[in-house]
């Protein structure tokens, strides 16, 4: 059977953080469940993440300042790594060195035909925000 929809599910050592650091990315709060709130989701566009507080998956912010690159570990982390394409990774960029928001990769224009910046949750989640790069035609 054909998959309809897909959303990850993000464990969280605190939701209403991660709420405000997903809206300081860009994104909405779209609901919470609880009393207290331990569960909710958060959308951009046609796009929905699921918070758990304390559950359902592991994290871990890893040492390294980068993810990629010579002094980069793409294994430090220990929260989920997420592929999100968006229309310019470059005004994203800025905005995130505005709202504080840890990079741990700069825009890079990279070898599989994407312009890519990666930007870490303080829970140790990874985002690969990427955008196409046009082929020049010749």
């Amino acid at each position: 059977m054909p998959a309809h929809s897909l959303k990850p599910i993000l464990n969280v050592s605190d939701i209403q953080a991660s709420f405000a650091w997903f809206e300081k990315l860009g994104w909405q709060k779209g609901w919470e469940w609880g009393t207290p709130p331990t569960f909710g989701g958060v959308c951009s566009g046609r796009c929905e993440i699921f918070l758990c507080e304390n559950g359902q998956g592991g994290r871990g912010r890893g040492n390294q300042a980068m993810t990629f690159g010579p002094t980069g570990d793409q294994d430090a982390d220990k929260g989920v790594w997420m592929s999100v394409f968006i229309d310019d990774v470059d005004t994203l960029h800025r905005h995130c060195l505005a709202e504080g928001i840890e990079v741990t990769w700069p825009p890079t224009d990279m070898p599989w035909g994407v312009r890519e910046l990666h930007v870490r949750h303080p829970d140790g989640h990874v985002f690969r925000m990427s955008e196409g790069i046009e082929e020049d035609e010749e």
